[in-house]
């Protein structure tokens, strides 16, 4: 025992601490009693996004406990939470002497944060994966700050688009006719309206949360040399999340439309674009859902079943077939991933071990479907 670990704290809370220190750990599977049906993937990521030390109230990579039990470090919610959960869950159940018919796998992949295309992306297309004969799958969601826990069936899809215009430069005292910045004006102006009438939608709605609406927020402006220089071109940058439910191609004609009607030279190119959006049943008729909603229910567990706001490593699952949840057992806990003094109560952790404790022996128990899967 080192000094940061205090006397007499629960071995699971140690061990959480002690993974927020290091960047990997190596997987364990856990071989079930029937080979022929798929198996559990338990998908989390290792990696986790930069820090501002100077905005922390306690080292971030050091996992420091305050006296009422809050664990802060960069991964605490984002999401070396969930992959030690999975691990204290498998030992427990293993400890125990249970078998369960279907195997359990678990993936430690890295990435994610940069967009997972060096991570998950490649590796969903590998004969390693494709041996793992996944069926079913669990990775990352997000806190809950109410009674509830939020999963999430679905995610929306990342683009990142550059629009560039291009037109007649000269000098900044005249008054110069079809320049750059007069088209870039009018085609952000038809972006932004799109998004001001999508922002009224969620909001006029109580119904609707985040996921369900495609976002847009202008991130990047570029142009010009000179404050008496009408610059030759000028761009501007999106990120777009667009839902599920939206047709894609219908989406991209109209960008193409609000680009045309600002005038000629003007260009997009996307930086990212997913075209591959799925969504996993949460009807109770499926099996996994079943499986999984069930357990919740027995344990009293409030779910609200939402589309992710932003993406994670399931989108790339997903779109090899393999339906997936997000899921983050942190109720009563604010939504504190990627922000500074990122922190989870001890207690919040512990509970989660609990649940998985009790959601992978159902998940893993799941009777053969059609197609022996």
């Amino acid at each position: 025992m080192t000094s940061k670990e205090p006397e007499g704290e629960h071995p699971s809370v140690t061990l959480f601490r002690q993974y927020l220190r290091i960047r990997t750990v190596q997987p364990e599977p856990d071989y079930g009693t029937n080979p022929t049906l798929s198996s559990i993937l338990l998908n989390s990521h290792t990696d986790v996004v930069p820090v501002f030390k100077e905005h922390w109230s306690h080292d971030p990579f050091e996992a420091f406990k305050d006296p009422e039990g809050y664990i802060y470090a960069r991964g605490a919610q984002d999401m070396k939470c969930v992959s030690i959960q999975y691990l204290e869950a498998v030992r427990r159940l293993k400890a125990e002497g249970h078998r369960f018919p279907r195997t359990i796998h678990m993936t430690f992949v890295p990435d994610e944060e940069v967009g997972g295309h060096q991570g998950m992306e490649l590796f969903v297309q590998r004969p390693e994966f494709q041996a793992l004969r996944a069926g079913f799958a669990l990775d990352e969601g997000l806190a809950n700050p109410t009674e509830a826990f939020t999963v999430f069936y679905s995610e929306r899809s990342p683009w990142w688009v550059r629009i560039t215009c291009t037109g007649r430069p000269g000098h900044g005292s005249r008054f110069i006719e079809d320049t750059a910045a007069e088209k870039l004006h009018k085609v952000v102006s038809s972006i932004l309206a799109f998004r001001e009438k999508e922002k009224q939608r969620l909001q006029s709605n109580p119904h609707l949360k985040e996921g369900a609406v495609t976002s847009v927020n202008l991130t990047k402006l570029e142009g010009g040399v000179a404050f008496n220089v009408v610059p030759a071109a000028m761009s501007a940058s999106f990120d777009i999340r667009v839902a599920p439910d939206v047709d894609l191609k219908a989406f991209e004609q109209q960008l193409q439309a609000w680009c045309q009607a600002a005038g000629e030279g003007i260009t997009f190119e996307f930086a990212q674009k997913w075209m591959e959006p799925r969504v996993t049943s949460t009807d109770d008729s499926d099996p996994w859902w079943a499986a999984f909603s069930s357990v919740c229910k027995d344990m009293n567990l409030t779910l609200e079943p939402e589309i992710f706001p932003a993406a994670t490593d399931s989108r790339y699952i997903r779109a090899v077939g393999i339906p997936a949840l997000g899921f983050s057992p942190m109720n009563r806990t604010p939504v504190l991933l990627h922000d500074h003094d990122e922190r989870l109560h001890e207690a919040v952790f512990l509970r989660g071990i609990d649940i998985y404790t009790r959601l992978l022996p159902a998940l893993a128990s799941v009777p053969a479907l059609p197609g022996n899967r």
